[in-house]
């Protein structure tokens, strides 16, 4: 069995400018999640993208 949200804990989430959201992807690191956050903002994008921790709370990290 496979816990994808244990394996890539950390999300991108698109949301528009009515508040909708979306998930674009799940990464395993912060930084590579904020790398492709800051490649869809720097693409001319009008929308907010948020990095996000998937699931429970966490020690800190």
């Amino acid at each position: 069995m496979s816990d994808s949200g244990a394996a890539r804990p950390w999300a991108v989430i698109r949301q528009d400018g009515n508040g909708n959201r979306y998930r674009v992807g799940s990464y395993a690191t912060r930084a590579e999640a904020e790398r492709v956050a800051e490649r869809f903002e720097g693409a001319g994008r009008r929308q907010l993208y948020l990095v996000e921790r998937i699931g429970g709370a966490h020690n800190g990290n």
